[in-house]
């Protein structure tokens, strides 16, 4: 099993090079306010001058992440937003297996923004996940006002973080769907367990986040983790989900620093992704081995196991 990475702007990528019903489920974090990824605003981020980034304070020493402030965007900015995710949805449509399962990482402002479109490109609404996380989003004072107003916050302090789940519509019966295109369910954790819409704790532990800084393409002075990394638990959790017969190609069109293709990966999964950034992409291309040879608790369960070790071995057959 292994995985192709495509620099360059996903929407032509898949255009380009991948034919219809070509790809088994889509697992990825999209830039779900377009404005913060755009050129400009990604070097103010990493040049810490903000822009639409709220670059937090140190806090008891610890350098924290930066944050987009979708609260700021313009009508017209949303209108961006709108046009992007319809063409994403119709992009993953096209490409998608019947019956394959998207998953999107999303915000609570924005969802019902990003769920309309998705509707409208097709795609079946299936769940919405929740993944527990705490971040410095809301909860803040008033600004400029700290002192008059310290009782009140301006926004709840967001503890969890919201997935997507989307289908594209089945051809017959689930049974039918499943034999013909290995698609249109989701694996279970066990026998006994189905897969929940319930996440768990997912923070990214900081050895996953030291791994990804230290894959940055730039001198010492430049590196910093990719600021939407995602822990290697969850992403292998979707993962494993994502393929119910544990068959088939994993897509994320806006890959980051590579942690769902590291997931894939780290699962025995084919994976395909894709990254407009250059400095992200050579970031993605140096950290997904190392991510994926994190342990977490997802590869030893008996089903994931036993196909790491037939993937292996069928690799080995080949060579």
């Amino acid at each position: 099993m292994g995985y192709d990475l495509y620099q360059g702007n996903s929407f032509q990528v898949l255009e380009e090079e991948f034919e219809e019903n070509s790809i088994h489920a889509v697992v990825t974090d999209p830039p779900y306010g377009v404005v913060e990824f755009q050129t400009a605003n990604v070097e103010k981020m990493r040049e810490g001058s903000g822009g639409v980034w709220r670059i937090p304070p140190e806090l008891d020493g610890n350098k924290r992440k930066p944050l987009p402030r979708f609260t700021t965007l313009s009508e017209s900015d949303k209108e961006d937003l709108r046009n992007f995710f319809r063409q994403f949805g119709e992009s993953v449509e096209r490409v998608l297996r019947p019956g394959g399962h998207v998953f999107v990482a999303c915000t609570q402002l924005l969802m019902h923004e990003v769920s309309q479109q998705l509707d409208e490109a097709g795609l079946e609404r299936r769940d919405v996940l929740v993944r527990e996380t705490k971040t410095l989003r809301g909860g803040d004072r008033p600004k400029g006002a700290h002192e008059r107003y310290d009782m009140v916050s301006s926004m709840p302090r967001v503890y969890w973080e919201p997935w997507l789940l989307y289908r594209k519509p089945l051809e017959g019966r689930l049974q039918d769907n499943l034999d013909n295109w290995q698609t249109g369910g989701l694996r279970r954790e066990s026998d006994e367990r189905p897969f929940t819409d319930l996440l768990g704790n997912g923070k990214t532990p900081k050895e996953e986040t030291q791994i990804v800084k230290n894959s940055h393409p730039g001198g010492e002075e430049e590196a910093e983790a990719h600021p939407n990394l995602k822990p290697q638990k969850l992403m292998r959790e979707l993962c494993h989900a994502a393929l119910p017969l544990r068959e088939g190609t994993i897509l994320d069109p806006f890959m980051g620093s590579g942690s769902t293709i590291a997931a894939a990966h780290a699962l025995g999964y084919d994976a395909v992704g894709i990254e407009l950034d250059e400095t992200f992409f050579e970031m993605a291309q140096n950290a997904i081995p190392k991510l994926a040879e994190v342990p977490t608790e997802i590869e030893k369960r008996d089903d994931v196991e036993e196909h790491r070790t037939q993937s292996r071995s069928l690799s080995d057959f080949g060579k």
